[in-house]
């Protein structure tokens, strides 16, 4: 990917040179110089009044706002996005912004609105034949439905996206999958289970070179050594999370790897470090707008106050 974004430079400053460096960028863990080439994209679309390129930057602007952790300002670019894809009968564009729009409404915390946006996605991609769309979108449903506690419906929608990635070759929604299922497995207590998923997505994250889904399944990886009570094992994991996370600029995903970090701190009764971590966190927390602040904030006090009565006995 790093061939593709010197190549694009030699193409003129088009606004779809622009828009593929930008994407190219976001791709290598440069979101905020992505932002400022989809930003010059969005400007050429509107000068010459190309309103599909317009919806386009549109989209990719709010991509690189959601992967930073900024969901609302990522919905806000995505619902310029949907009437222009509808006015310009972009069917398949029409159902890629109706399922970013889903997935900062999940990443905000409105269910049933997210649920609502990935319905109507999911019938335009299958209207339109469009496989991987649909993978994505069942993904997505899926996801939902374990937010919701449903873990068998969220199994389901996760099996049918996983059956579909492999039949296109979608390898990047493939881990993707295997992620989601590795997650449930988890959540149903089925460790071993769920590290069998989360070690073939590793796998292809790897081969594929997918810096952000590489970390998520790192942390994931994590938690399972974690819950199988081998700390340092997951403290291994959650720190090669936590270094591609910041790499990629992925603030809200560092958010949570810190917070698992400083939980395992706290079990060894490192309240210092653990203190640091979660200071660290709210912090992230707060320029992200991540729905944890609060249980955050009180998790931090808690500690605190351990730490405070550990001095003491000392």
């Amino acid at each position: 990917m790093a061939a593709l974004a010197a190549a694009t430079l030699t193409l003129g400053p088009d606004a779809s040179s622009f828009s593929d460096l930008g994407s190219a960028q976001l791709a290598t863990g440069q979101p905020r110089q992505a932002l400022a080439n989809h930003e010059q994209a969005l400007h050429r679309y509107r000068e010459v009044h190309d309103r599909a390129g317009e919806a386009t930057a549109l989209n990719n602007i709010g991509a690189v706002h959601g992967k930073l952790g900024d969901r609302q300002q990522a919905l806000d670019f995505y619902q310029q996005a949907l009437p222009i894809q509808r006015e310009v009968g972009n069917r398949a564009g029409e159902a890629a912004t109706l399922n970013n729009i889903g997935l900062a409404y999940d990443g905000l915390g409105d269910l049933p609105q997210a649920l609502a946006y990935y319905g109507q996605a999911l019938s335009i991609t299958r209207e339109v034949g469009d496989r991987a769309g649909e993978a994505a979108t069942l993904a997505n449903i899926g996801a939902v439905h374990d937010g919701l506690g449903d873990r068998q419906q969220a199994l389901a929608y996760f099996q049918k996206a996983l059956s579909i990635t492999r039949e296109v070759g979608d390898r990047a929604g493939e881990a993707s999958a295997l992620v989601n299922i590795g997650a449930v497995h988890d959540a149903l207590g089925d460790r071993q289970q769920a590290l069998a998923y989360y070690r073939q997505a590793l796998s292809i994250t790897r081969e594929v070179g997918d810096r952000a889904g590489e970390a998520t399944t790192l942390n994931n990886i994590g938690l399972v050594c974690d819950n199988l009570g081998d700390r340092q094992q997951a403290l291994t994991y959650y720190r090669q999370a936590l270094r591609i996370r910041r790499e990629v600029g992925d603030r809200a995903g560092e958010a949570v790897t810190r917070f698992n970090i400083a939980m395992i701190y706290r079990a060894e009764r490192n309240l210092d470090g653990a203190v640091g971590e979660l200071e660290i966190v709210i912090d992230l927390d707060r320029q992200v707008g991540h729905l944890d602040l609060e249980s955050d904030t009180a998790m931090l006090e808690l500690v605190q106050q351990e730490r405070v009565r550990a001095r003491r006995a000392t």
